[in-house]
């Protein structure tokens, strides 16, 4: 199972890392080429309005990154865990499941993408205070709003029923001052075998979601031990804390993204900042920003999943669940449980199995 795992997170690893790359080399070539001016200047011809002509820029833009992204996209997300035995879906499925998150994601970023465009046109020196400043607003509502409009869209809810498991999680939330708004479960399965479960929403929309493939296949003691961890998600405010971080990052990343853009646009041949032109230039100073802030971002998660961790341990009934858990987990998902030091540092936002194993291993021999 351990090579098995370890291939698997290499392959994928590999292929997050290939489209990445690509992704940049075409971008850099799209810039420096004039292809991007090129491509400006025809829809120019057609259109005068600044928002549409914005909108026709950047469809051009995504079916001609798409050359590079369905491809890898289809390896990853569909044959990979098709090889691995890993996937409950036809390929019909999957390509229905993949264009249901492309029509949600183009109803809940293409008004983030005009209103940027509108600060960028109007607030040329500030925008990039003003857009953080929206971003957050679309955090905030996003956490409200996702797990009761956006999540179901995609799995079938239904409250949790199961008596035993009930009585144990209320007590944890008793323990925990969390107000049970609601414990469901999904249908998970519907798409693969791997397992899940998640603390979701802010205020009255806040729930904890079990996946049914986590319910069926762990038992009584394994399944409070995951309930505490999320338990201790709220106690420790992560999600809030995830969003307040996630924003402070979003200010420094545009500003700093906006110093380099002011100083690179001279002398290449844009109209100005809010050339849709320049925006692919604009796009890839901020992922290279990305490449710093991102091991960041990881690190706080890695922190705040051990702080989860200690509390489940502290809280459930048999920490020894806990292990068993992990172990579980471990298996369904075809995690490596010991990554390479730098690739957990820089790419993966949970501890690796092995480390929470030894720190429960730990706990339990001092109490």
């Amino acid at each position: 199972m351990t090579d098995r795992a370890k291939r698997y997170e290499r392959i994928k690893l590999l292929l997050n890392i290939g489209e990445t790359v690509l992704v940049l080399l075409g971008m850099i070539i799209f810039i420096f080429g004039g292809y991007s001016i090129r491509w400006r200047n025809l829809t120019d011809v057609y259109c005068a309005n600044p928002y549409l002509r914005l909108l026709i820029y950047l469809a051009g833009l995504g079916l001609a990154f798409s050359v590079i992204s369905l491809p890898v996209g289809y390896i990853g997300g569909y044959w990979l865990e098709k090889k691995y035995r890993l996937s409950n879906q036809t390929f019909w499925s999957w390509v229905w499941e993949e264009t249901k998150a492309l029509l949600v994601g183009l109803v809940l970023f293409i008004p983030i993408i005009l209103i940027f465009y509108y600060l960028l046109l109007h607030t040329p020196q500030t925008w990039w205070l003003w857009t953080a400043l929206v971003l957050f607003v679309f955090s905030v509502l996003m956490g409200r709003l996702a797990a009761q409009v956006i999540f179901p869209l995609f799995y079938k809810f239904e409250k949790l029923e199961n008596t035993e498991i009930l009585s144990r999680m209320k007590t944890l939330a008793q323990k925990g001052g969390f107000r049970l708004e609601g414990i469901f479960r999904f249908n998970m399965s519907k798409t693969t075998k791997k397992a899940n479960a998640a603390f979701t929403g802010l205020g009255k929309s806040r729930r904890i979601i079990i996946g049914d493939t986590l319910l069926e296949s762990f038992s009584v003691d394994e399944i409070e031990a995951v309930f505490a961890h999320e338990v201790g998600h709220f106690v420790h405010r992560h999600l809030k804390q995830g969003i307040m971080t996630g924003t402070l990052i979003t200010f420094f990343s545009l500003y700093v993204a906006d110093y380099f853009y002011e100083r690179l646009l001279s002398g290449m041949g844009f109209n100005g900042p809010a050339d849709p032109a320049a925006l692919p230039l604009l796009f890839l100073i901020i992922s290279l920003i990305a490449f710093i802030t991102t091991p960041l971002s990881n690190g706080l998660s890695r922190r705040n999943e051990r702080q989860a961790d200690r509390y489940a341990l502290a809280n459930g009934t048999r920490p020894e669940a806990f292990i068993s858990a992990m172990e579980k987990l471990s298996e369904m998902n075809l995690s490596d449980k010991e990554p390479h030091p730098m690739v957990a540092f820089l790419f993966h936002s949970h501890p690796s199995i092995s480390s929470r194993i030894k720190m429960a291993r730990t706990f339990i021999e001092n109490n």
